[in-house]
């Protein structure tokens, strides 16, 4: 099988991401944490593959993910684990509505990445 035939492999289970919405690399761009310039450069894996990125989704839709240790979010600052929640279930939820839409890729962040990203701020 061709390599462009193989989907996306998630780089730490070897399973393949049959989803936008359990896309760890989607999730990152849409929350900023990734230039789009470097998109198709980078390894997918499952979100659930990137627990310290999971635990921040807060939604009935998605099962806790938890993270033991320093990193788990219980061990973290209380404001930074708000904000934290924040962007990413609201990137996560940002990947639910894009999954069955024509959106350009590039309209796919939430506004206020796609707004830095347009005024060049870092």
């Amino acid at each position: 099988m061709a390599k462009c035939d193989e989907g996306y492999l998630c780089d730490i289970c070897g399973q393949e991401v049959a989803a936008i919405v359990e896309s760890d690399l989607y999730l990152r761009y849409v929350i900023g944490m990734l230039d789009p310039e470097v998109l198709h450069t980078e390894k997918e894996r499952h979100i659930r593959c990137n627990p310290a990125l999971a635990q921040f989704i807060v939604s009935d839709e998605f099962e806790p993910a938890a993270v033991e240790g320093d990193f788990g979010k219980q061990n973290l600052d209380a404001e930074f684990v708000k904000q934290r929640e924040d962007i990413v279930t609201r990137g996560w939820l940002r990947l639910r509505e894009v999954v069955d839409g024509e959106d350009a890729i590039i309209n796919y962040p939430l506004p206020e990445v796609r707004g830095k990203w347009t005024s060049g701020a870092d």
